[in-house]
């Protein structure tokens, strides 16, 4: 059995980008659509119902493309809209915090981990409680960052500026007394500053993503549910964005070296 049609990936803004790089690697013959909220980003700031109601719009709008399988590669949306979006669509659904938390819970050596999110992902408690699930005796320091969506979003990843606004946001978590040895990025656009971040901790500190996580967790989801592509198909991949497609598309072309021929504009406001 195989399945030709689309996996749907969902992010507020470009930074589900990172995932969307790792899938396409990892599963070379699966086909792509991603939507990226930019209009409408960040997320972080707003509130649960917000968050859910913005993420149900995006996510019907992938349901009528007829995607087989959701990625939900936004970190808020996974922690605050997960379940009520699993109770709306009948394709399976993946979020980022859980593969995220497992490879953080594997990497810590001193079982002390540090995650940098957005304001509501901190204020859900997710990574807290996916870290703990996996192992309860790690300690967990949560920290919102919130300076750092509005960086990645204006294409502003490297610089004595961004390097400046990285260090005060991440200073609390390296005060002396907070030993750890292990930073999750609980934002799937903090990545794309990844380089700018381990400057800033050292090369003493596992600095972890889930993009890598999460491509393995959606390789064996395709798996239980039957639904690879044919090897010998030819992928398609789209991208979407409710914002600006100018900077929306500079972005992409520095993750994927123009791979991607056009980024296309869509509206999703108004559909819940």
């Amino acid at each position: 059995m195989s399945d030709p049609r689309a996996i749907g990936f969902f992010d507020s803004g470009v930074g589900g980008l990172t995932v969307l790089r790792e899938v396409v690697r990892r599963l070379p013959s699966e086909s792509t659509i991603y939507l990226g909220d930019n209009a409408r980003t960040p997320y972080g700031p707003r509130s649960d119902d917000e968050v859910r109601r913005f993420s149900a719009e995006c996510l019907d709008e992938l349901a009528a493309r007829d995607v087989k399988a959701i990625v939900v590669a936004c970190n808020t949306s996974s922690a605050i809209a997960l379940p009520s979006l699993r109770l709306r669509y009948d394709v399976p659904i993946l979020g980022v915090v859980r593969p995220g938390a497992s490879a953080a819970a594997m990497s810590t050596r001193n079982r002390r981990v540090g995650v940098i999110a957005t304001i509501a992902t901190v204020r859900s408690r997710a990574y807290f409680q996916a870290i703990k699930e996996e192992d309860p005796f790690i300690e967990v320091l949560e920290h919102a960052t919130p300076d750092l969506v509005p960086l990645v979003e204006a294409g502003h990843l490297d610089g004595g500026l961004v390097e400046d606004v990285v260090r005060t946001s991440v200073g609390p978590l390296l005060q002396p007394g907070q030993d750890i040895d292990t930073l999750l990025l609980g934002c799937t656009h903090y990545p794309l500053l990844g380089p700018v971040i381990r400057r800033v901790v050292g090369p003493a500190m596992a600095v972890i993503d889930s993009a890598s996580a999460t491509a393995s967790a959606l390789a064996g989801l395709l798996e239980i549910h039957s639904l690879q592509a044919p090897a010998d198909g030819q992928p398609d991949h789209v991208l979407l964005t409710t914002g600006d497609v100018e900077r929306f598309s500079q972005i992409a072309d520095r993750l994927f070296d123009s791979y991607f021929a056009r980024v296309e504009p869509v509206a999703v406001a108004g559909r819940v």
